[in-house]
């Protein structure tokens, strides 16, 4: 078995894939007007669909904007510089960059739908160990 992505579904589709590619500065590939998806580096696939796509597999099985429990994270060369770039754009920032307990330097903000988003960098010997940096 493989993980292959995370989807967010979302009903403003057009907004979502624009605030994830300023925020990752990876380009969306849009297969079709309603599903795109961001490839990171590793080949890790961030997929964002519109409420529209839902019914392909059963109505109503997901509701935009509704995430309450998961957290979308990203591994970043410099979470502080991250942070000088999008400041005043994001507008939801639930804890600006700080060095948490397991040695993870993180920026954890609410995208446009709600979703939470940690963009982090291992500061300490230990975690950078954990990534291979």
């Amino acid at each position: 078995m493989q993980f292959a992505s995370i989807r967010l579904i979302t009903a403003d589709i057009d907004r979502l894939v624009a605030f994830y590619e300023k925020a990752t500065a990876i380009p969306a590939a849009w297969s079709t007007p309603d599903f795109a998806e961001l490839t990171t580096p590793n080949g890790s696939i961030l997929a964002i669909g519109s409420t529209r796509t839902v019914a392909l597999f059963a109505p109503d099985s997901a509701v935009p904007a509704a995430n309450r429990s998961a957290i979308i994270e990203f591994l970043v060369e410099d979470v502080d510089a991250l942070w000088e770039n999008l400041a005043g754009w994001v507008n939801d920032v639930v804890t600006e960059p700080k060095t948490m307990p397991w040695g993870n330097r993180s920026l954890l903000i609410r995208d446009p739908d709600g979703n939470l988003v940690n963009f982090f960098t291992p500061a300490t010997e230990q975690a950078r160990a954990k990534f291979g940096l």
